[in-house]
């Protein structure tokens, strides 16, 4: 690949996904896209290029899928569902007691576990959303990934890491050496292809978001112009939820760190409640005090 079609590249790709690559990724963009070049009847990526150049068409966006990192699974990283349990969810359960609604966006949800994940905790609390409006919305800009999301179809290897167990004998069927979530895990889930980097207000307000590694490819404008738009499509006493390598601090105002609780934030605006301070219904008792 020669550096004026690598640049090419990192600027088409910077432009449609936000991915901010260095300058000595050369290896990922050939490793990643040479089997696309082949799969679309090119010899190589200088010719993948020259097609790119002619104007946007299918295989554009097939180039910015094959670079999107889609790594994720099951109750990842353990702890913003922890927090999901023992402090999101008691708070949002009382502030939201009049309206009886709830509404949480998975930004960047790849194949699906995430949302998943989420609906399975809610899953858990039934009984004390009985009579609730509830909405999980996943997006991606990686149609694909959507579409496997959507099946809820998973490989022995994807149920292995971080499900556990009775979780995966309550809420999978299995078919061959294949689980498939049952349809009410998977009716909780609405699915829609979204790119981070266009408008998302029309998507309304949501209680909690969860944009999770996904900043972490982003350079710091981009990562900046984002976090101040999720500010303006989250609930002012709502709740942020990043990945455990990123942050807001020195990129916005508009949020600020959950007291002793990682990876967690709510908007500068909100009163900043003593964690543990809001009463938990007994069903949420019950499952934090099993974990």
């Amino acid at each position: 690949m020669t550096p004026v079609d690598y640049e090419f590249l990192r600027k088409l790709l910077k432009e449609r996904s936000g991915l901010d690559l260095s300058a000595d990724k050369q290896y990922l963009v050939e490793s990643r896209l040479i089997p696309l070049a082949r799969k679309a009847g090119l010899p190589g990526i200088a010719e993948l290029v020259q097609k790119l150049k002619g104007g946007p068409d299918a295989v554009t966006a097939e180039v910015v899928e094959a670079m999107t990192t889609n790594e994720t699974f099951f109750f990842r990283d353990k702890v913003p569902f922890d927090h999901l349990r023992q402090t999101i969810l008691p708070e949002v359960l009382q502030a939201r007691a009049n309206r009886r609604s709830l509404r949480i966006w998975c930004a960047a949800s790849s194949t699906g576990q995430e949302p998943y994940s989420i609906a399975m905790c809610l899953k858990e609390i039934s009984s004390s959303l009985a009579g609730w409006r509830v909405e999980i919305l996943a997006t991606d800009l990686s149609q694909g990934v959507l579409e496997k999301s959507r099946a809820g179809i998973f490989s022995q290897f994807e149920v292995q890491r971080g499900l556990p167990i009775q979780m995966l004998v309550k809420h999978f069927t299995q078919t061959g050496e294949l689980w498939q979530l049952n349809a009410d895990i998977r009716s909780m889930v609405q699915h829609r292809q979204l790119n981070l980097l266009q408008d998302f207000s029309h998507l309304g307000a949501f209680d909690v978001i969860f944009c999770r590694n996904v900043l972490i490819y982003f350079d710091q404008d981009t990562k900046a112009n984002i976090f101040n738009r999720l500010a303006r499509v989250l609930e002012p006493d709502g709740f942020l939820l990043l990945g455990a390598a990123e942050t807001v601090v020195g990129l916005t105002d508009a949020f600020r760190p959950y007291p002793e609780r990682r990876g967690l934030y709510r908007s500068s605006a909100a009163p900043m409640a003593r964690p543990g301070a809001a009463a938990m219904p007994q069903t949420l008792k019950a499952v934090a005090s099993a974990r």
